[in-house]
């Protein structure tokens, strides 16, 4: 599987649509309905993280790839409801939806975040935990990432759309 972590800023109506759905039904409604729709006619809700999703979490929140952090940074990525992946039964694909007050949180403390800032936190990262080299290559990779993010979250805040954060496992 690739592992390529995508944000989509979703209308009332998808949002409800993929929240009716059974939790596996959703990676379907994602994979077969949102990411073409999306992907063809919405591009500028769309904003693609590649592999940077990894360290971008961890470096925003305690260092750690897990659901539950309540800092308003965690909400970037695996923040907010838990709608696929739980890591034990799900360990395929995670979904992990922000509703509209969250993605204004989100978007607020993006736009604070300096590069410096960030580039202390990527180089407090514990390599061992990681799993990766924590060095300069990857922390301009996870920043370009993250920078090219913060229009999207903006645009998302103002529209009051809510986020959801993806990736195939």
């Amino acid at each position: 599987m690739s592992c390529l972590g995508v944000l989509f800023a979703l209308d009332e109506i998808d949002s409800q649509r993929l929240r009716s759905f059974a939790r596996k039904e959703r990676v379907d409604f994602v994979s077969e309905v949102l990411e073409e729709t999306y992907f063809e006619q919405s591009r500028q809700w769309v904003a693609e993280l590649d592999k940077s999703w990894d360290a971008m979490h961890r470096a925003l929140t305690d260092g750690e790839l897990k659901f539950g952090n309540e800092s308003p940074l965690a909400l970037v990525i695996l923040g907010g409801e838990v709608l696929y992946g739980d890591y034990i039964e799900e360990d395929d694909y995670i979904i992990t939806y922000k509703t509209p007050q969250m993605v204004k949180t989100a978007a607020q403390v993006l736009a604070n975040m300096e590069q410096a800032a960030f580039r202390r936190r990527y180089f407090a990262l514990d390599e061992a935990t990681y799993g990766f080299p924590v060095d300069e290559q990857d922390f301009e990779y996870t920043w370009y990432y993250l920078d090219s993010s913060k229009d999207f979250w903006l645009r998302a805040a103002k529209a009051n759309r809510s986020v959801i954060f993806t990736v195939d496992q």
